[in-house]
């Protein structure tokens, strides 16, 4: 067989698949997007013709539909003839389609605009634009969508839009095929004000979590508070100057009001440890020049949960609560770590004459070495040259 005729058959049995599939109505395409403000854009790209006529994918092809004479008509209409049929119908399409939140309330949808393209290929189907518009309540955590069977299949998908921070979360297409709501597409990635009490568990878990176990830097500070004198008062104190401290620059820094570049605060949190094992070596006793250094390392420790947070994010609508509820966490990291300490080590051999000697400085100097360490591999030399 020559090449002209391997071609020929080729486009003939291309031709034949396109015919087989061109009366066949597609799902709809449905995008939801929800912004910061919580209004809510919904792109519908659907057959218009379809709709009118009801005509869905259970026919495998439209000219088996019993009304497939009116589809015809409107699928030979020009643009404004077909909107002006579909706008008799916008009442009826509105009242059938629905998005609700997760309190099963109904959101209000208008229509936003229509666009109806030009008349193509009669025997392939027409895809219009139809955008609805809508609000949503942020204090909901998530929405689902309806669209009825009688209108076909659609397949549906949620995006979250906070333009001010250039933030954007796409869910994965859902294929309705059944006359029911999708299942529930969160909003709480970007856009949605998570209910009070959910904000409280999950920044005092941020917190906690930023100390145990993620943050060794801080733990190996606080065993270096401990190690100085595990008697709980002058603990405490030392504990309680470093909280005040680090609630004041944390909340500074994340209302943009004081900051220091990572760069800078990194390499000088590492030498804070340093000097805290440096000093339980050769200090006597609690004075108070060394809880004005434990506020003053506070101050630092507070901008480096800072960075972290900054990259995390704090809710606009609830930034008290999740501050607060940040520190919290963090406090009982402390907590946990200065308990875990006191009923292995300092309970049982805090009191022996060799705890200073066998406990207290050698752990202190491991320290000292360990910070030491992350001070030279934390500064940036190549800023040097």
């Amino acid at each position: 067989m020559s090449v002209l005729k391997k071609s020929l058959l080729l486009f003939i049995l291309l031709l034949v698949s396109i015919s087989s599939y061109a009366d066949l109505v597609k799902p709809a395409l449905i995008e939801i997007t929800v912004n910061e403000q919580g209004q809510v854009d919904v792109n519908i790209r659907a057959s218009i013709e379809a709709l009118l006529t009801g005509i869905n994918g259970r026919y495998k092809n439209t000219q088996e539909a019993p009304n497939a004479d009116e589809y015809d008509k409107l699928r030979h209409m020009d643009p404004k003839q077909l909107a002006g049929e579909f706008q008799k119908f916008q009442k009826i399409f509105l009242g059938k389609i629905a998005i609700r939140d997760n309190h099963h309330h109904k959101l209000s949808l208008a229509i936003k605009h229509i666009k109806i393209p030009e008349r193509g290929y009669p025997k392939v189907p027409r895809i219009s634009v139809i955008d609805l518009v809508g609000k949503v309540d942020l204090t909901a955590e998530s929405i689902q969508s309806y669209y009825p069977m009688a209108f076909g299949d659609n397949a549906v998908r949620l995006k979250q839009v906070n333009l001010k921070k250039q933030q954007f979360h796409w869910s994965q297409w859902q294929w309705i095929r059944d006359d029911k709501y999708s299942t529930p597409f969160s909003m709480t990635e970007i856009v949605a004000h998570k209910p009070f009490y959910k904000t409280v568990i999950n920044y005092i878990e941020l917190g906690f979590k930023h100390i145990l176990p993620k943050g060794m830097d801080h733990i190996l500070f606080i065993l270096g508070l401990f190690l100085f004198s595990s008697a709980i008062r002058p603990l405490l104190w030392q504990v309680t100057m470093f909280t005040i401290a680090h609630t004041i620059t944390l909340g500074l820094a994340m209302n943009g009001l004081f900051n220091l570049p990572a760069q800078i605060v990194q390499p000088l949190i590492a030498l804070s440890i340093v000097y805290v094992g440096v000093e339980n070596v050769f200090a006597k006793g609690l004075q108070k020049s060394r809880l004005v250094l434990v506020f003053a390392f506070g101050l630092l420790h507070g901008l480096g949960f800072a960075s972290m947070l900054a990259d995390f994010g704090m809710p606009e609508y609830a930034f008290a609560t999740a501050l607060i509820s940040f520190n919290v966490g963090v406090e009982l990291g402390q907590l946990s770590i200065l308990l875990t300490a006191y009923l292995l080590i300092g309970l049982w051999f805090g009191r022996r004459l060799w705890y200073r000697t066998l406990v207290i400085n050698p752990a202190s100097i491991v320290i000292a070495i360990i910070a030491f360490y992350w001070f030279i591999d934390r500064l940036d030399v190549t800023q040097i040259y």
